[in-house]
């Protein structure tokens, strides 16, 4: 097995990397990112490369000829970029990524950085969606998720590779460029009026093996990815003994447009999917992962977030 990673100057593309090296079975293992990655890697070749650079990922690709490929430079909006900007550099680095991987002609499976955003909060939605639940994204980064799962179909479909998408819960941790773990570290957290809809989400580490193992395992399609147990945007600022602001209204009404004109200005931005989250929640059947990965979340959501607020000292009172 070849494997060649994109984002791995991110921490989970790093950890991705960190856990895959030890493989006996896997013969070389390249990576590119546009910063290095702050994981000490010893097998692993990393090239600093902007992601959308076709021609040099294309380079790459061909010198390498992958027979498995990680595509997880797939960026949420308000974590390193911008929503706008998020949205173009993961569509870019797709394209030029798969470009190069329908001209190779030696991958074999394509396994891709998605999320549980794809399922969308619209009305009639289910609520705890498995992998049979259509997708129906209702925020800008469920769609450009769900346009990175179609793309990878597509080129997978070309070369006859198959295609895994792990969609992940939200990623928080105290290192993860998190526009949800921002927001709730705030000392005061807006949140929606009652009544409380429940959201779930995925540690770091947790997510790094779920990708690592579906690299390994005979599977294919769609995978959630989510952590035991859920929790209500009231609680969690509560555990982070944060103070809750109630905010009436709808998902663009003057209170949530406020909420996010402030965020922005304070460097902690609100996108959509968060505010849709904190009004609608957000969960997804994860028994799937169990099943094919053989990979259950070792921390459930109350323990994720005991992890992101032991990282900093609580507000003064």
């Amino acid at each position: 097995m070849r494997l060649f990673i994109t984002g791995m100057g991110t921490q989970l593309g790093a950890a991705v990397a960190s856990l895959l090296e030890p493989e006996a079975g896997i013969e070389s293992i390249v990576g590119i990112d546009s910063d290095p990655p702050r994981t000490r890697l010893h097998r692993a070749d990393f090239h600093r490369v902007d992601p959308r650079d076709a021609d040099r990922t294309a380079k790459l690709v061909h010198e390498q000829g992958p027979t498995t490929v990680l595509h997880l430079g797939v960026f949420e909006p308000g974590g390193r970029w911008l929503g706008p900007h998020a949205e173009r550099r993961t569509r870019a680095a797709t394209e030029a990524l798969l470009r190069a991987v329908g001209d190779v002609g030696s991958v074999e499976r394509i396994v891709v950085r998605s999320g549980i955003e794809v399922y969308g909060r619209g009305r009639g939605s289910v609520d705890v969606p498995d992998e049979k639940v259509p997708p129906r994204p209702t925020s800008s980064f469920g769609r450009s998720l769900l346009g990175v799962e179609q793309m990878a179909t597509a080129t997978a479909k070309q070369v006859s590779a198959v295609t895994v998408a792990i969609r992940l819960a939200p990623v928080v941790g105290p290192h993860q460029p998190s526009p949800l773990g921002r927001y709730l570290r705030l000392p005061l957290v807006p949140i929606p009026a009652p009544p409380p809809h429940p959201f779930t989400l995925v540690h770091p580490d947790d997510a790094a093996r779920a990708v690592a193992a579906a690299a390994l395992a005979d599977v294919e399609g769609p995978v959630n990815v989510v952590a035991p147990g859920s929790i209500t945007p009231w609680r969690a600022a509560r555990l982070g003994r944060r103070v809750p602001l109630p905010i009436v209204g709808p998902k663009w009404g003057i209170g949530w447009l406020g909420v996010r004109r402030i965020g922005e200005l304070i460097g902690a931005p609100v996108p959509d999917h968060v505010v849709e989250l904190l009004r609608r929640g957000r969960l997804a059947d994860g028994h799937r992962a169990a099943r094919v990965l053989n990979v259950r979340p070792r921390r459930d959501a109350h323990a994720v977030l005991e992890d992101l607020f032991a990282w900093a000292p609580p507000p003064p009172r």
